[in-house]
């Protein structure tokens, strides 16, 4: 292979388009309307981004300045306007739609409760006076390690209300990682609950909260605020922790908003880094919510009837942009889930469906293919005629479970929008549009109007059409990463290298053309292996794999280093049956290193195949390759697995055939 393209070979041609009813009334309607905004943004780009940034948000000071590039890769959009995120969620709204729902929380155990948008401004509003009076004030920074509630949607708001900073860490990390970003943050409060309910299991907070206090280096922390939600008794230190209900009590509901500049950090986000130490996505105000409220139109084609259900932990981005700022933004009403998707049985998710009435569905490929495995005909149990559209995140759908979804749980009237974005990207950049794109299994299609994309070689030089290589973005766009936290030069090196002079965003993910230029996500750069001199996508081959429908549910493929090939193909595979051993597993595996050079060729089959009852995944149910990177060469795993939903996992993996 020459300058660094990746070989594309998976071949898909069905296509499906959107029906001419649903794209007549889409916001986004026809390839001519796409393609109109399109050619605005290419005429005059910064025209075209101010024009949005005006209609879409209220803006207390009204900028001037669109984008300011002097000082690249530091960005700046509208920084000299001032606006707040929770007025333009909340405020807004009260004038006319007070009395609409804005969140359905259902509990792990099934109880709902439901919150109007007046009442959820008050409860904001009296959160927000709680901060306050503990000291916390604008560009302060607060953990939030909450469980799914109303109550951590009320924290994130009522933050951003005062312009604190949050960062809010996942329900499921351990004490040490939370300590990690308790320091890289520098916060001086932490948000979180007594414990958690998740498949009917109790999951403490607190004490990991305490632990995590007690590990050194988090004495800035003056401020612990703790809601109720489990009821398990706890220890609370005098002075510095508080009860929710005791830190709201005869605090007034209303809370005049902090104006803040657009560029404000409204969010910093922890993300995995290739090195150990997790990089602080810091997030902007103006920029951030724009996009957000953007794609909740344009992507999900929101309408003000609609029930909204994403699927994502807010301790994620998705949970940042889709649960609590751009649904919220638009007006929608929206469900927020407590509990696992297989508790208490696989039916969960079709019953919430069901219940709700939810319209626009988005949840992650894993849960689909963990759904598919737990009750292939599960949905048909339930009425899912509510459903309008359905969505995908956080990695590339193959295209068997693509077309489960849409078979399945879309009765083949739904349009997929398979959205590729980032933790670094605010929201969505490369995704079908509901009322325009003829979608394709598998495939996150094309770019959003205003999002400028192209694939490149390692010199950054354009590969062309049908080709793979490395996934850019040329221009900047207003809810793009501003920086690492306290890192910039990382930031830097890390998004826009040296090899490309600088100037493009490199997104670290592979990704291909096909022939009608749709972009095909191949998996992140250090997932392409190198195999004889062939490049090839991961994510190509965990396809090939799980298109073996009658065999295989869930597969991750890795590389390990080998002296013949430079790379050998390790796959981790879950059968739809029972674990295979010996002399059975043997011929399973033969069968599917067949099957593979079948479906791509003899250069992709993998030299070693091990089987497992599952895979080792997070909480939020990521697969973590990483592990399975290490088990594949043989090292011992020295990273914490405390995240992981199933640690014992990976003794079953080291069983080699």
């Amino acid at each position: 292979m020459s300058n660094g393209t990746i070989e594309s070979v998976l071949q898909e041609d069905r296509l499906f388009p959107p029906s001419a009813e649903f794209a007549k009334q889409a916001n986004i309607s026809g390839v001519a309307a796409y393609q109109a905004l399109c050619d605005e943004a290419h005429r005059d780009f910064e025209g075209f981004w101010a024009r949005l940034a005006r209609e879409q948000m209220l803006w207390h000071k009204p900028f001037t300045k669109t984008l300011d590039e002097s000082n690249p890769p530091f960005f700046k959009w509208f920084h000299d306007g001032e606006l707040n995120v929770s007025y333009n969620c909340l405020d807004r709204h009260l004038a006319t739609q007070p009395g609409k729902v804005a969140i359905i929380f259902e509990a792990d155990d099934g109880k709902v409760t439901k919150i109007t948008y007046k009442n959820l401004y008050h409860e904001v509003c009296k959160f927000a006076n709680a901060l306050k009076s503990r000291g916390i004030a604008k560009g302060d920074r607060v953990i939030i390690y909450m469980p799914m509630s109303i109550e951590a949607v009320v924290a994130m708001q009522a933050c951003a209300r005062i312009g604190a900073t949050h960062s809010v860490v996942f329900g499921g990390f351990s004490a040490k990682s939370l300590e990690e970003r308790i320091i890289d943050a520098g916060a001086i409060a932490v948000i979180t609950a007594d414990g958690q309910f998740r498949g009917g299991k109790e999951i403490p907070l607190k004490p990991v909260v305490d632990e995590a206090l007690s590990l050194g280096g988090c004495e800035a922390i003056k401020s612990v605020f703790v809601y109720k939600r489990t009821g398990t008794g706890i220890p609370m230190a005098a002075g510095r922790d508080i009860w929710w209900t005791d830190a709201i009590k005869g605090q007034a509901d209303s809370c005049d908003p902090v104006w803040v500049n657009a560029e404000h950090p409204l969010f910093i986000l922890y993300t995995s880094g290739s090195t150990g130490k997790p990089k602080g996505v810091q997030h902007s105000t103006g920029g951030y919510l724009l996009w957000t409220m953007l794609t909740m139109r344009w992507t999900f084609d929101y309408k003000p009837q609609d029930v909204f259900w994403c699927t994502a932990d807010v301790g994620w981005v998705t949970g940042h942009s889709y649960v609590c700022y751009g649904n919220l933004a638009v007006g929608a009403t929206e469900v927020v889930f407590e509990g696992v998707p297989t508790y208490p049985d696989a039916g969960r998710f079709w019953k919430i469906i069901q219940d709700h009435k939810v319209s626009v569905f988005y949840t992650a490929p894993t849960a689909i293919r963990s759904l598919i495995k737990a009750g292939h005909d599960q949905p048909k149990k339930y009425d899912l005629k509510s459903l309008r559209i359905l969505g995908t995140v956080g990695e590339p759908i193959n295209p068997e479970a693509w077309m489960w979804y849409h078979e399945v749980v879309g009765g083949e009237r739904c349009p997929i929008v398979d959205t590729w974005w980032q933790t670094e990207t605010g929201g969505h950049m490369i995704t079908p549009l509901p009322g325009v794109t003829a979608t394709k299994p598998g495939s996150a299609t094309l770019p959003l109007p205003g999002i400028i994309a192209d694939i490149v070689d390692e010199t950054g030089q354009s590969v062309g059409k049908g080709k793979g290589g490395i996934l850019v973005i040329k221009r900047p766009w207003p809810a793009m990463i501003r920086t690492i936290w306290g890192d910039p030069e990382r930031f830097k090196k890390t998004y826009y290298p040296e090899d490309f002079k600088g100037k493009y965003y490199l997104a670290g993910d592979g990704a291909s053309t096909d022939k009608d230029g749709y972009y095909r996500i191949m998996g992140r750069i250090d997932d392409v292996l190198n195999v004889s001199g062939h490049r090839l996508g991961t994510m190509e081959i965990e396809s090939a794999l799980v298109a073996n429908s009658k065999l295989v549910a869930e597969a991750a493929v890795v590389g390990r280093p080998d002296e013949l090939t430079g790379e050998a193909v390790c796959a981790f595979v879950v059968l739809k049956g029972a674990r295979p051993v010996g002399e059975e597993a043997h011929k399973i595996a033969e069968e599917l290193r067949n099957w593979v050079a079948k479906e791509i060729g003899a250069i992709a089959k993998p030299r070693d195949i091990r089987f497992g009852d599952n895979l080792p995944k997070t909480r939020s149910g990521k697969i973590m390759r990483r592990l399975l990177r290490s088990i594949a060469k043989g090292e011992e795993i020295a990273q914490d697995v405390s995240t992981l939903e199933n640690p014992a996992i990976l003794e079953q993996l080291k069983e080699s055939l």
